[in-house]
């Protein structure tokens, strides 16, 4: 009876954690760049005495969808796309580095380049500060470039570039803010090979659909295993009238 218990117990409370993850996949369809968390259960035997029996079920993150979004043209000069592997590099408030497939950017008052959400974006120097009245240049590299509006084209100045890394996927560890950190918290090295893409955003990897049937389905398994525990209380107090019956 305890087994029966104690796993539907676990089983219920791990699929509302389940739950919580497709939810915050859901909500982010619409977040460029964003990659969807993946969630998988599994059995965790508990031995004691005589053999082990599956007694706890517990959410097991599995990791992360690193497959690439869908590249959305949007013709804005600060909005990049990475092609292929590699993310933007971003500087945090307490001066660590993290990581980011979202490159939706904007200029501060303060004419610092940043991310949508105020972040800080990195450069191979610091921080990358654009020039008032100008019209900004994003190459493929990541180099930025600068025009004074109402001169001639040729009179480009380059004022840095944009660091851009590509560390292993299984060293990138996401945070709950969503942004990417590596596993050991020390800064990537940038790679020359990653590229952007100038005037396009990448789309969020989440499939609707997928997203929406599994929401249904660990609705059901929830609702089966409240089932469970019923039965398992049904039988403890059949279990109870027939101890006093014989008593």
């Amino acid at each position: 009876m305890d087994r029966l218990i104690y796993t539907a117990m676990s089983g219920a409370a791990h699929t509302m954690q389940q739950q919580a993850t497709v939810g915050q996949n859901l909500s982010n369809v619409n977040t460029p760049g964003y990659r969807a968390a993946v969630n998988a259960f599994r059995a965790v035997p508990l031995v004691g005495e005589g053999l082990p029996t599956r007694t706890f079920v517990v959410d097991s993150t599995a990791g992360t969808d690193f497959s690439q979004g869908a590249m959305q043209p949007t013709g804005r000069n600060l909005d990049l796309a990475v092609q292929g592997n590699g993310w933007i590099a971003v500087q945090l408030e307490n001066g660590s580095e993290a990581y980011t497939r979202n490159g939706s950017l904007k200029v501060s008052p303060e004419g610092i380049l940043q991310t949508r959400n105020g972040l800080n974006v990195a450069g191979d120097t610091g921080f990358i500060t654009i020039p008032p009245n100008t019209e900004v240049t994003i190459a493929t590299d990541g180099t930025i470039s600068t025009v004074t509006s109402g001169q001639l084209p040729n009179q480009v100045a380059v004022i840095g570039r944009i660091k851009l890394v590509n560390p292993p996927e299984a060293q990138m560890v996401r945070g709950d803010d969503s942004l990417f950190r590596t596993l050991d918290g020390k800064p990537v090295a940038a790679d020359v090979g990653v590229k952007v893409a100038s005037g396009s955003l990448e789309s969020s990897n989440v499939n609707t659909v997928d997203a929406m049937v599994s929401m249904i389905s660990l609705a059901r398994q929830f609702d089966m295993q409240m089932k469970m525990l019923q039965s398992a209380d049904s039988n403890a107090k059949q279990a109870s009238q027939l101890l006093n019956m014989n008593a």
